[in-house]
């Protein structure tokens, strides 16, 4: 019998279930998808604004502005097994938010294996600490700042509400006022057992600095967990510690893939939108 490396699982398995395009049969067509709709969606909008958060190339972000002023400010965090996809392929939801009345900004960051994962992590809560510090600059409140994300965006989305934003940045405890993560990772060390680790290089200190959920005493604000009905045994085991962790429900997607859970984001009625919209008081 091969041996099992984490909960039962052999090596082959385990390599399976953190590999969501093995878990759905439309993977490489959804994920062109997240591109052509984000260029209909700029064609609708109009483009975007783009700002630098940081010195590198990699650091910007393209905000879709609404023409409510003072509007609050939804961030997504997309995915792509932190390896893939860019601000330019997140637009797709960024109607739903703008004719709501907030602002929707697609985040870029370097990538692995550019940088190691704790420089993606950096980035992606420098840019919140930027918008906290900066949304005047593009008619948003700073004030109201929310965070969603899909898949290693959504481990990124979970490492921002964990900041210490006083610590780190001099800002409020309450920088972020509501998350939504959706069919993420929170824990790390499966990840560095499963074939990802041929590209996640993380050590033990990495492993608990960067697992979303040994930190969730720090999240100061209310977390929505959502998985697809389709995701694999560990990303639904994931989210459910995750939200069991935060003390919530987690949703589950019923019959949606991986890859087409977040398409609900893109959708007024969707349930993605409907709860990112809720958090924002819509």
């Amino acid at each position: 019998m091969p041996a099992k490396v984490f909960l039962g699982y052999d090596q082959a398995e385990l390599d399976r279930q953190y590999n969501p395009r093995a878990w759905a049969t439309n993977a490489e067509a959804a994920i062109a998808a997240y591109g052509s709709d984000s260029e209909t969606v700029r064609r609708r909008l109009g483009p975007p604004r783009s700002f630098a958060y940081g010195p590198s190339a990699a650091e910007t972000l393209d905000v879709y502005c609404t023409a409510k002023p003072r509007a609050p400010v939804h961030v997504f965090v997309h995915g792509g097994a932190w390896r893939l996809l860019s601000k330019r392929e997140s637009a797709f939801p960024a109607e739903v938010f703008v004719s709501a009345g907030a602002h929707y900004v697609a985040l870029d960051f370097a990538l692995l294996p550019a940088v190691d994962l704790a420089e993606m992590v950096r980035q992606v809560r420098s840019a919140v600490a930027w918008l906290h510090r900066n949304a005047e600059r593009f008619g948003g409140d700073g004030e109201r700042l929310h965070i969603s994300g899909h898949s290693s965006g959504a481990h990124l989305a979970a490492s921002a509400l964990v900041t210490d934003w006083r610590r780190e940045f001099g800002l409020p405890t309450t920088t972020l006022k509501s998350g939504l993560c959706v069919s993420g990772l929170y824990d790390l060390r499966p990840v560095r057992l499963s074939a990802r680790r041929n590209y996640v290089l993380l050590d033990d200190a990495m492993e608990e600095a960067l697992s979303p959920i040994r930190s969730v005493n720090r999240i100061a604000c209310p977390v929505a967990v959502v998985y697809g009905g389709g995701d694999s045994d560990e990303f639904k085991r994931q989210s459910r510690e995750f939200a069991a962790a935060l003390g919530v429900a987690p949703v589950e997607g019923a019959g949606l893939d991986h890859f087409q859970v977040v398409d609900t984001l893109a959708r007024p009625a969707g349930l993605l939108a409907q709860i990112a919209l809720a958090q924002m008081g819509f």
